[in-house]
């Protein structure tokens, strides 16, 4: 990345009160960009957002819902963005079999309504979708999945997103190619990283047990992740929307930002190393029955390593270290804000 490409530049964030929203947003605002956030208050108590008092280091954070078109585009109008990174959904695949309908209007509504306002700014220049590694048909194969493989979904969080990808084409092509605003897709594996407090998330889940003293109930430790820190496919987006300014259309594609072949590992292999760190920590398998998730999933990122010259930079080991470190530290009473910066300007030095 270029750091001068990002100073001063507005970018408007959605979904910025989120793990990994509030990651960028942080990163972003670090570059010197002027950063405006919209979502829903946070998802959680405790979160990132709060943790790290974001809210001080951006421009505006607006809090409402991605469904409500008129407020949008109201923001959008204020904000007057160059960039415009989309990240509000509702991320949980066993969430999405309570709440299908929420999931569908969030992640399919929620971004032909982002899409729509966007075409009322002039200033923008480019979009960066996030949808997911979940958006592609599972065969369960196990060679890595490519941007040219068939979009698809079992639960309705999966198929929600290969919605969104469909939309994103759709508006690409029937609108914003020809108004000169560039709009891409990225697809990402299981992030982790410090400050994720969602429900039915591997690392989040094993924390909260370690706090609580208890073992850690796991429901299928012979799953396979693309596991990596939170830090590599926001670098990725961030580069991806640099391309998408400088040389325009030939970037306004989907793109994968997997780890490495060797980092896509059984949930079991976390677990047990996590188990080294963590004094006392343990798991134990929990045999009832469980809604379907698929049990391999590996990102292919050739061409993000080919054309946008991207690499991953931290090992899964080192972003587990990185993750126990930033929770330790909030347990300490450290300045979250401090903490992330440096583990973003670490990342940087890679």
């Amino acid at each position: 990345m270029e750091k001068s490409f990002w100073r001063d530049r507005s970018v408007f964030v959605t979904g910025h009160t989120g793990f990994k929203g509030g990651w960028i947003s942080l990163w972003l605002s670090n570059l010197g960009a002027k950063v405006h956030g919209y979502s829903l208050s946070p998802p959680t108590t405790p979160n990132f957002f709060s943790e790290t008092q974001l809210e001080n280091r951006m421009q505006s954070s607006t809090i409402a819902d991605i469904q409500d078109l008129t407020t949008l585009m109201f923001a959008l109008k204020t904000a007057k963005p160059s960039i415009v990174i989309h990240m509000a959904a509702q991320p949980l695949v066993r969430e999405s079999y309570v709440k299908p309908v929420e999931t569908f209007s969030t992640n399919v509504i929620g971004t032909v309504n982002l899409l729509e306002a966007v075409r009322s700014v002039n200033t923008i220049e480019a979009i960066v979708n996030i949808t997911t590694d979940k958006c592609y048909e599972n065969q369960e194969w196990a060679r890595s999945y490519r941007e040219t493989d068939r979009l698809g979904g079992h639960d309705p969080y999966s198929s929600s997103k290969a919605c969104a990808e469909l939309v994103t084409a759709t508006y690409r092509k029937s609108f914003l190619a020809e108004a000169g605003i560039q709009l891409a897709s990225v697809r990402a594996g299981n992030v982790i990283g410090g400050g994720d407090w969602a429900t039915d998330r591997l690392i989040p889940d094993f924390l909260r047990a370690v706090d609580a003293g208890k073992s850690l109930s796991i429901r299928s430790p012979s799953a396979i992740r693309p596991w990596q820190h939170v830090l590599e496919p926001l670098s990725g987006y961030l580069l991806l929307a640099e391309r998408l300014v400088i040389e325009g259309a030939a970037f306004a594609e989907a793109w994968n930002f997997g780890p490495e072949e060797t980092d896509s590992k059984p949930v079991s292999r976390i677990l047990d190393r996590l188990c080294e760190k963590v004094p006392g920590a343990n798991w134990v398998l929990d045999r009832s029955p469980q809604p379907h998730e698929a049990s391999v999933l590996k990102l292919d990122s050739v061409k993000s390593n080919t054309r946008l010259n991207w690499a991953p930079r931290w090992s899964l080991d080192t972003a587990l270290d990185k993750t126990v470190e930033w929770h330790q530290l909030w347990k300490e009473g450290q300045s979250m804000a401090e903490v992330s910066v440096r583990q973003i300007e670490s990342f940087e030095m890679e």
